[in-house]
């Protein structure tokens, strides 16, 4: 079973906040306008790095026909996590026996990387 927690960006002060600092207060987290909640996929990019929702990560297929190489937004549609190339309007599964993952950024930190964010 994944570990279930969250990040969450504050749009105001430009700041990201980790699990231990918002859980005491998370349903205010939750109903708050301009804080954008990240949850965590249970997954970890090569570098050991949690991987949440809005991560950009470049998401490099192992297995023989893979789907290749892309740079996506991690979202989560379907009941599962995919890495999304809007660029591209290409999709894949997230999934980390097959693929290897490095996180780049994220679309709140660093939305110059995909072109995403608000």
């Amino acid at each position: 079973m994944r570990e279930i927690k969250f990040q969450a960006w504050d749009l105001d002060a430009e700041q990201m906040y980790n699990w231990e600092s918002i859980k005491q207060l998370f349903h205010e987290h939750l109903a708050h306008p301009r804080v954008k909640v990240r949850e965590y996929t249970g997954l970890k990019d090569v570098n050991g790095n949690d991987i949440y929702e809005g991560d950009i990560i470049d998401y490099k297929e192992t297995c023989i026909g893979g789907a290749g190489n892309i740079k996506g937004v991690v979202e989560y549609s379907e009941g599962s996590f995919w890495v999304v190339d809007k660029a591209n309007e290409d999709a894949n599964l997230l999934f980390s026996e097959t693929a290897e993952l490095t996180i780049v950024g994220n679309v709140y930190e660093n939305p110059e990387l995909m072109g995403a964010g608000e």
